[in-house]
């Protein structure tokens, strides 16, 4: 909280207190209601009109950690991504050529103003990008499956599913999130980053598809942030997507760990085989976003 500035940090704070506020089990679920309700209308509404009042909010340590939604802004660059992907008359099949001009017009005229682009939250579609699982540890997992009628209990590194002894928790969401600190993900991608680029033209660099100019641009990303700040990822609607077996076998972060030590020791075979079951892993979920 301490990282933002007035009158923002009072907002935040009493924000943080309101009992009206969507708690952070069911956040993810009212953001989607919400951007879904605005596409399905006629004509879509591409940006809402006014920037959201809503964020995730985390305490710990006697600390209040805010996560502010950010929905217009990341509206507008969601649709410049779609735009620039996608042909004009692709693009037309979802939004109205009217309805985007001015969508563009109007983020245009945001940018001349002069306000930051900085965003707290980056999103990927149908999938994880392999950059995003550097800064985290496998021992910061938080899996939660969500089955009805089923209890959890909370391990030092996860939700684990506990049946047969009634819910530990009241309310049975379906998530997947890993949380470190802001010093450790700095961490973990500054040692990552020479070790990929070594690999960079090497024999292996077909191989392994780690991109080093995007960790270089989540290096940048977390690096914008307070150094006390904590950092998630959370797999958000991908969890509906794989089934309770997929998620508790899902040890990507850790695989991605085991890979990168394998490049630094020079040890290519494994690393090759530990971004294969990343890349088996992922690509059947990925493939989803073209089904019919």
């Amino acid at each position: 909280m301490t990282a933002f500035t007035e009158p923002a940090r009072t907002l935040w704070t009493v924000y943080a207190d309101s009992r009206r506020r969507p708690r952070r089990i069911h956040a993810l679920g009212t953001e989607h209601r919400n951007a879904a309700r605005r596409f399905i209308a006629w004509p879509p509404e591409v940006v809402p009109d006014r920037e959201s009042r809503d964020a995730y909010v985390r305490r710990s340590d006697d600390m209040i950690y805010v996560c502010p939604w950010q929905t217009r802004l990341r509206s507008w660059l969601a649709f410049e991504r779609f735009r620039d992907e996608r042909s004009a008359s692709v693009a037309a099949a979802f939004v109205p050529p009217e309805v985007g001009e001015r969508a563009a017009r109007e983020f245009e005229h945001w940018k001349q103003s002069g306000r930051s682009l900085r965003h707290h939250i980056r999103t990927s579609r149908w999938h994880v990008p392999l950059a995003w699982f550097v800064p985290f540890a496998g021992a910061e997992r938080c899996l939660m499956l969500g089955a009805p009628g089923t209890g959890y209990r909370k391990t030092d590194d996860a939700f684990q599913e506990h049946a047969g002894h009634g819910p530990a928790t009241a309310a049975p969401a379906r998530t997947l999130i890993y949380v470190t600190s802001m010093g450790e993900a700095r961490r973990r991608v500054s040692s990552a980053l020479p070790v990929v680029r070594d690999s960079l033209g090497d024999a292996a660099g077909d191989a392994i598809p780690l991109s080093a100019g995007r960790l270089e641009t989540i290096d940048r990303w977390l690096g914008e942030f307070h150094p006390r700040a904590l950092v998630e990822l959370d797999y958000g609607g991908l969890v509906h997507l794989m089934d309770d077996r997929a998620l508790c076998a899902d040890e990507s972060v850790a695989e991605m760990a085991v890979a990168l030590a394998a490049m630094r020791r020079g040890e290519v075979e494994l690393a090759v085989a530990m971004y294969k079951r990343l890349l088996a892993r992922w690509r059947p979920v990925r493939a989803l976003e073209s089904a019919n």
